[in-house]
């Protein structure tokens, strides 16, 4: 059985969990799913909690490492379905606040939720909050590959929860994986991001962004994560990837 679950920060106030649940009675079309939990001082953030399917594994997983009633935050990255289709039950589940772009809070009614009272949306260029003794940041990530998109940095554990920025295309690991060798893993990386990635335009103007925190991890939702001089290859190379529009005479 699969690795599911991995503790990625651990300072003893404050905590960065990896987990990677998925409807695994589709294994024809079965993809590596990350979700992950921020905890300080007893207050948890959630983020990328994924479809319905998969919430009553990550309701038990997640009450392992903070009272569920203490979740502060839900983050979604973007509006997919393996992003957000659990919204409903997290709401009933959960005090949160919800935490998107402004462009999908009229979208969630779609997948049951009808609370938008409890939406703190995001303008364009993100947002700051207290978390803690530290703060959470709303990097937009606009195009990338969500008209509406945010990446999340934790000021803390210095982990940049990246949505489907650096994604990869492969099948679950049997235990939780950061990448090893950068020029093997780009095999897993470029199909997705040369299609689903805007243009070099917003790439470059995403790892400006990005370069300008203190990055120790990059941690997608598919896939495996960057740490060490992986992190520093990984924006190098998506600095200068040509996708998206840059191939509009291939897709016209």
């Amino acid at each position: 059985m699969a690795e599911k679950e991995k503790i990625l920060y651990d300072d003893g106030k404050h905590k960065c969990v990896m987990f990677s649940f998925d409807d695994e009675s589709h294994e024809d079309s079965f993809l590596s799913v990350n979700q992950y939990l921020i905890v300080q001082n007893g207050s948890g953030v959630l983020v990328d909690p994924g479809s319905e399917v998969i919430f009553e594994e990550l309701y038990d997983a997640v009450s392992k490492h903070v009272e569920i009633e203490n979740i502060k935050f839900i983050f979604f990255s973007h509006q997919d379905p393996d992003v957000s289709g659990s919204i409903s039950q997290w709401a009933i589940s959960t005090k949160a606040k919800f935490v998107m772009s402004a462009l999908w809070v009229r979208f969630m009614s779609h997948y049951g939720f009808m609370e938008m009272d409890r939406v703190l949306s995001l303008a364009d260029h993100g947002a700051k909050i207290n978390f803690g003794d530290d703060y959470l940041k709303f990097i937009p990530a606009h195009f990338l590959h969500s008209p509406g998109n945010f990446s999340l940095y934790d000021s803390r554990s210095k982990i940049v929860f990246s949505g489907d920025i650096g994604a990869a295309i492969l099948d679950a690991p049997e235990t939780y994986k950061c990448v090893d060798e950068f020029e093997k893993h780009l095999e897993y990386l470029l199909p997705f991001h040369k299609r689903y990635m805007g243009s070099n335009k917003l790439t470059r103007a995403w790892v400006k962004s990005i370069q300008t925190n203190d990055v120790k991890m990059i941690a997608p939702q598919h896939g495996f994560i960057f740490e060490d001089e992986n992190v520093g290859k990984f924006l190098e190379w998506f600095e200068e990837l040509q996708c998206g529009s840059d191939f509009i005479d291939e897709l016209y």
